[in-house]
């Protein structure tokens, strides 16, 4: 199968995995395991923090960010589109007691005018807006990518309001590869950055959030809080040596892929795609109503041996990562016409055909 859902189905490679049977562990918990030790070091030291600390998922370390900046009744500003506050299953809510205000923008990305006026005012009354929460590149909004300018103007705006930045960087080292700006160049912007180390960087699991030492050492606390806390991980932090090491300057290849796939989409009578708006490794494309709907879609390329991600509606995304090859593309952008010509849909509403289970 050419699985393009999510970029979280990727595998480890050979390399990768004797990497991780070569690993030297100890107890985590205790600070003993010296390649989960060197791991934090390296992010921390690459971005320009003073600490990091690993974790299990981008949304532990998205909601260990959260507790370190915000207490009960605070409330944090994102996007509408943005993952912490719709895919986290009400994470700040359940896990810090912070409320969430998602605002809306265009591609998912926050400027100043967006977010002008929207703290509360100092008053009993109201929940205190304590931070802002970006998320680059942007998921579901498009896999867009922002300028480090934007991102440098929100910053200096919120600091100047009293309000604390997190990135949501799932896929960090995309953006900074397709940004052309540099991993220290992005965090400069934010007080806390979560990346997560089993999308494109192919790792089997792990997160890492990194700021300041009084910052971790909360968020260190809200891991153990969130039962997150792991011993000799050392194991799969060597996935993520491993891939800082090796599998970051190859993300233009994903990139380069999503842009070929979007282009031959967008040939296709039927369907919308816009690969002058692809930017990373996300592609998204809208079905005309008269052929199917997205799950309709999805059930037909699954039989050609495609496996793509449904969004409802007449929506899909589909995910180039490191398990794709370049002779890939071609191969899905048939699949793709196959289904068309045949009329999947109409299969399908009169049970004529196995989509119709």
């Amino acid at each position: 199968m050419i699985d393009l859902r999510s970029d979280t189905v990727t595998r480890p490679t050979a390399a990768m995995k004797q990497a991780m049977m070569d690993a030297e562990v100890g107890d985590d918990v205790m600070g003993e395991d010296p390649t989960v030790n060197r791991l934090e070091f390296m992010v921390a030291e690459l971005l320009g923090k003073e600490a990091a600390v690993f974790g299990c998922s981008g949304t532990q370390t998205n909601q260990m960010g959260v507790r370190a900046h915000c207490v009960p009744g605070d409330e944090l500003l994102i996007n509408e589109t943005g993952h912490i506050g719709i895919f986290e299953a009400g994470g700040p809510a359940v896990l810090s007691g912070v409320t969430v205000r998602q605002i809306a923008a265009p591609q998912g990305m926050l400027s100043v005018a967006d977010l002008d006026g929207k703290p509360r005012v100092d008053d009993q009354h109201y929940c205190r807006t304590r931070l802002v929460c970006l998320e680059n590149t942007t998921n579901i909004a498009g896999g867009f990518i922002y300028p480090l300018q934007q991102l440098q103007d929100v910053s200096e705006w919120a600091r100047s309001n009293g309000l604390k930045m997190h990135l949501d960087g799932a896929r960090f080292f995309n953006a900074t590869v397709g940004g052309g700006y540099s991993p220290a160049e992005m965090a400069a912007c934010f007080d806390t950055v979560s990346i997560c180390f089993s999308k494109g960087l192919g790792c089997p699991v792990g997160s890492i959030l990194v700021g300041s030492k009084p910052e971790i050492r909360l968020a260190r606390r809200a891991r153990k809080m969130f039962g997150g806390a792991m011993r000799q991980s050392g194991i799969v932090a060597a996935a993520a040596v491993y891939a800082l090491e090796n599998h970051i300057d190859r993300l233009q290849l994903d990139h380069d892929n999503a842009k070929q796939l979007s282009f031959g989409l967008a040939a296709i009578d039927g369907i919308t795609a816009w690969p002058e708006q692809t930017e990373s490794n996300l592609v998204f494309m809208e079905l005309e109503n008269e052929l199917g709907t997205a799950v309709q879609f999805a059930a037909a390329l699954k039989e050609r041996g495609v496996l793509v991600g449904p969004m409802g509606g007449q929506r899909v995304r589909l995910v180039t990562h490191i398990d794709i090859d370049s002779s890939d593309i071609p191969k899905v952008i048939d699949a793709v016409k196959d289904c068309v010509r045949e009329g999947f849909a109409e299969r399908a509403l009169t049970g004529s055909g196995p989509y119709s289970k």
